[in-house]
């Protein structure tokens, strides 16, 4: 059944976007494996109900939200390192996912789960009021086009559903390496009457230790690139 007459009446960028299929790229023999190996053990096909996360990993812990994982290094590193907490990631890019994965399997992860979805649907339909500890969207697509910054993630209707999902004194972090985006990012999250700035109003954050710098960012600061990380409590 087509869900399009629903989306009309949403915010561009909370639409449905079916365009993620045509940047799919080529998924490598291993990743296409790990799809058939590893997705019933760390997979979560969307369903568009609340899920009980507990069940999932077996075990009531802390829960930590990250959207837009991409190749998966800074999730896999940061579960590692975090044992006591589980961590739900999302991601529309296959090869990513598969990638992860493979990680996970390497080391016998137990406290990560995946989806391969569309994150505002997991958001809104998947994930229970008042469930997160914390939530990371670390460098999402900037849309650096004017025309298209209407579809950045981070929109007030988009923080205010965050927002809603997330355990009292939950923690938002984002982070980016492009400057205007870094400023709407600001500007978006000092105006959300929901969340509070946990460094001060209007300030960027130092980079916290939970973040390590990935490949990706190292060739980024190498070039002069810089990095802003914003912290926010709801």
């Amino acid at each position: 059944m087509s869900h399009d007459h629903d989306d009309a009446s949403k915010p561009e960028y909370m639409r449905r976007i079916r365009s993620f299929v045509l940047r799919e790229g080529r998924m490598t023999p291993a990743q296409q494996r790990a799809f058939d190996d590893h997705w019933a053990r760390f997979g979560i096909d969307y369903a568009g109900t609340p899920q009980d996360f507990g069940e999932r990993f077996g075990r009531t812990a802390p829960l930590v939200l990250e959207i837009g994982f991409g190749n998966g290094e800074a999730l896999a590193w940061a579960s590692e390192h975090d044992l006591e907490r589980n961590f739900i990631g999302v991601e529309v890019h296959g090869p990513g996912v598969g990638r992860l994965m493979n990680a996970l399997a390497a080391r016998d992860a137990r406290n990560v789960r995946l989806y391969k979805h569309d994150a505002v649907e997991v958001l809104e339909h998947e994930i229970p009021e008042g469930s997160l500890a914390e939530a990371r969207i670390w460098f999402p697509d900037p849309w650096h086009k004017k025309r298209h910054n209407k579809r950045r993630i981070i929109q007030p209707e988009f923080v205010a559903l965050l927002a809603s999902r997330m355990a009292p004194n939950g923690l938002l972090h984002l982070a980016t390496d492009w400057q205007p985006y870094a400023e709407h990012m600001l500007d978006v999250m000092e105006a959300a009457p929901a969340w509070r700035n946990a460094i001060g109003a209007g300030q960027y954050a130092e980079k916290p230790d939970w973040r390590i710098e990935t490949h990706f960012e190292r060739r980024g600061l190498k070039l002069g690139h810089g990095v802003w990380d914003l912290l926010y409590r709801t």
